[in-house]
């Protein structure tokens, strides 16, 4: 008996329409287009997504350099103080303390001063 892929293959095609809704042309309605294009989308999704890591660090570092300068170190200076004075706190969290908790922050850059005097 010939076996055909009729199923399987429809239920496939309802899969692939069924992500790129919304897409624009022929991207959203021709099977190769359609195929092609979600290929596409999901290398930018792979690679965007270490780029959001990216980015989100270089904000807080520029968030913690603005608020130390503020307070008379320099960036570079306040994590090398921050390492001597053995305080581990991410700079995630440190971008968070400068805007939601200066005088937290504060306590902080003093501690890291005195490291640095010592």
């Amino acid at each position: 008996m010939r076996t055909v892929k009729g199923a399987a293959r429809n239920k496939s095609k309802r899969r692939l329409f069924k992500k790129v809704k919304g897409y624009r042309g022929g991207r959203g309605n021709m099977f190769r287009t359609a195929k092609e294009t979600l290929v596409r989308a999901g290398v930018f999704a792979f690679r965007d997504r270490r780029n959001r890591k990216r980015e989100f660090r270089k904000l807080w570092i520029i968030r913690i350099n603005a608020a130390v300068r503020e307070r008379g170190l320099r960036y570079s200076e306040f994590i090398h103080g921050l390492d001597k004075a053995g305080i581990g706190l991410d700079r995630k969290s440190l971008s968070e303390m400068a805007i939601a908790d200066p005088a937290g922050f504060d306590s902080v850059v003093e501690k890291v001063k005195a490291a640095l005097a010592a």
